[in-house]
Protein backbone atom coordinates (compact mmCIF):
# COMPACT_ATOMS: atom_id res chain seq x y z
CA UNK A 1 0.00 0.00 0.00
CA UNK A 2 2.66 2.30 0.93
CA UNK A 3 6.03 0.63 -0.33
CA UNK A 4 6.37 3.28 -3.25
CA UNK A 5 6.95 5.54 -0.69
CA UNK A 6 9.90 3.85 1.18
CA UNK A 7 12.68 5.75 0.78
CA UNK A 8 11.06 9.55 0.11
CA UNK A 9 11.50 12.50 1.99
CA UNK A 10 10.29 15.88 2.66
CA UNK A 11 11.93 18.93 2.36
CA UNK A 12 13.78 20.56 5.31
CA UNK A 13 11.57 22.66 7.39
CA UNK A 14 13.12 25.11 9.87
CA UNK A 15 12.04 25.28 13.39
CA UNK A 16 12.98 27.46 16.31
CA UNK A 17 13.04 25.69 19.87
CA UNK A 18 11.02 28.77 21.41
CA UNK A 19 11.55 29.42 25.07
CA UNK A 20 7.01 30.10 25.46
CA UNK A 21 6.80 27.02 23.76
CA UNK A 22 9.23 24.81 25.86
CA UNK A 23 7.42 26.15 29.20
CA UNK A 24 4.00 25.28 27.57
CA UNK A 25 5.46 21.99 26.64
CA UNK A 26 6.47 20.81 29.87
CA UNK A 27 3.97 21.77 31.64
CA UNK A 28 1.41 19.74 29.28
CA UNK A 29 3.52 17.13 29.71
CA UNK A 30 3.66 17.57 33.69
CA UNK A 31 7.51 17.90 33.66
CA UNK A 32 8.38 21.71 34.96
CA UNK A 33 11.89 20.67 35.79
CA UNK A 34 13.65 23.95 36.26
CA UNK A 35 16.33 23.32 33.47
CA UNK A 36 13.70 23.52 30.84
CA UNK A 37 11.90 26.81 32.43
CA UNK A 38 14.10 28.85 34.40
CA UNK A 39 16.59 30.79 32.98
CA UNK A 40 18.93 31.43 36.16
CA UNK A 41 18.66 27.60 36.38
CA UNK A 42 19.58 27.24 32.84
CA UNK A 43 22.57 29.78 32.78
CA UNK A 44 24.05 27.60 35.29
CA UNK A 45 24.12 24.64 33.87
CA UNK A 46 26.25 22.89 32.21
CA UNK A 47 24.69 23.99 28.72
CA UNK A 48 24.91 27.71 30.13
CA UNK A 49 20.90 27.60 28.63
CA UNK A 50 17.82 26.08 28.93
CA UNK A 51 17.01 22.82 27.35
CA UNK A 52 14.25 21.41 25.85
CA UNK A 53 12.61 17.78 27.52
CA UNK A 54 13.22 14.91 25.09
CA UNK A 55 9.80 14.74 23.31
CA UNK A 56 9.35 18.35 22.23
CA UNK A 57 10.37 17.79 18.55
CA UNK A 58 6.84 16.41 18.28
CA UNK A 59 6.32 19.89 18.03
CA UNK A 60 8.57 20.63 14.95
CA UNK A 61 7.01 20.92 11.25
CA UNK A 62 8.53 18.06 9.19
CA UNK A 63 7.82 19.36 5.77
CA UNK A 64 5.62 17.15 3.68
CA UNK A 65 6.51 14.04 1.37
CA UNK A 66 4.90 14.11 -1.81
CA UNK A 67 1.54 12.56 -2.13
CA UNK A 68 1.99 10.90 0.70
CA UNK A 69 -1.67 10.96 2.83
CA UNK A 70 -1.97 9.03 5.60
CA UNK A 71 -5.52 8.72 7.07
CA UNK A 72 -6.52 11.51 9.85
CA UNK A 73 -8.60 8.78 12.28
CA UNK A 74 -7.70 5.06 13.10
CA UNK A 75 -4.32 5.01 12.96
CA UNK A 76 -2.48 3.21 16.06
CA UNK A 77 0.92 4.44 17.46
CA UNK A 78 3.04 1.80 17.61
CA UNK A 79 6.60 3.09 19.03
CA UNK A 80 8.92 6.38 18.66
CA UNK A 81 12.77 6.54 19.82
CA UNK A 82 14.57 9.40 20.18
CA UNK A 83 18.49 9.27 19.82
CA UNK A 84 20.39 13.03 20.59
CA UNK A 85 23.73 14.02 19.58
CA UNK A 86 23.18 16.64 22.44
CA UNK A 87 19.85 18.37 24.01
CA UNK A 88 18.00 21.05 21.66
CA UNK A 89 19.03 24.26 23.20
CA UNK A 90 16.57 27.43 23.71
CA UNK A 91 16.88 29.59 21.12
CA UNK A 92 18.47 27.62 18.59
CA UNK A 93 17.40 27.05 14.74
CA UNK A 94 17.05 23.42 13.19
CA UNK A 95 15.84 21.97 10.11
CA UNK A 96 14.04 19.13 10.20
CA UNK A 97 12.77 16.80 7.72
CA UNK A 98 11.27 13.33 7.32
CA UNK A 99 11.98 9.87 5.58
CA UNK A 100 9.97 6.75 5.34
CA UNK A 101 12.18 4.03 5.65
CA UNK A 102 9.73 1.00 5.18
CA UNK A 103 6.54 -0.36 4.51
CA UNK A 104 5.36 -3.79 5.34
CA UNK A 105 2.57 -6.02 6.19
CA UNK A 106 1.59 -8.28 8.71
CA UNK A 107 -1.27 -10.59 8.92
CA UNK A 108 -2.80 -9.73 12.43
CA UNK A 109 -6.31 -11.41 14.97
CA UNK A 110 -7.94 -8.82 12.95
CA UNK A 111 -6.84 -8.81 9.32
CA UNK A 112 -3.81 -7.48 7.50
CA UNK A 113 -1.86 -4.52 9.02
CA UNK A 114 0.71 -2.20 7.63
CA UNK A 115 3.28 -0.86 9.53
CA UNK A 116 4.93 2.46 7.85
CA UNK A 117 8.17 3.73 9.76
CA UNK A 118 9.41 6.78 9.14
CA UNK A 119 12.42 8.25 10.64
CA UNK A 120 12.60 12.17 11.52
CA UNK A 121 15.85 14.38 11.32
CA UNK A 122 16.73 17.57 13.15
CA UNK A 123 20.28 18.92 11.82
CA UNK A 124 21.67 22.37 12.77
CA UNK A 125 22.79 25.32 10.49
CA UNK A 126 26.11 23.41 9.89
CA UNK A 127 24.01 20.30 8.94
CA UNK A 128 24.68 18.23 12.07
CA UNK A 129 22.29 16.11 12.93
CA UNK A 130 21.03 16.90 16.64
CA UNK A 131 17.95 14.19 17.27
CA UNK A 132 16.66 11.46 15.16
CA UNK A 133 13.24 10.25 15.82
CA UNK A 134 11.82 7.11 14.04
CA UNK A 135 8.09 6.37 14.91
CA UNK A 136 6.00 3.15 13.30
CA UNK A 137 2.34 3.53 12.34
CA UNK A 138 -0.24 1.43 12.41
CA UNK A 139 -2.58 1.00 9.62
CA UNK A 140 -5.36 -1.40 10.46
CA UNK A 141 -7.46 -3.27 8.07
CA UNK A 142 -10.91 -1.43 8.83
CA UNK A 143 -8.42 1.65 8.01
CA UNK A 144 -7.21 0.18 5.06
CA UNK A 145 -10.23 -0.79 3.41
CA UNK A 146 -11.89 2.80 4.09
CA UNK A 147 -9.35 3.91 2.63
CA UNK A 148 -9.55 2.17 -0.75
CA UNK A 149 -13.63 3.03 -0.99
Amino acid sequence: MYKRFIGKQSNKVKNTVERGMVKRFSEAICDPHPIFIDEEIGKNSKYGQNIAPPTFPRVFEYGEIEDLELPQKGLIHGEETYHYERPLLVGEELYCYSKVKNYFEKQGKNGLMGFFLLKRYGKDSEGNIIFTEEQTVIITEAVRKAMSV
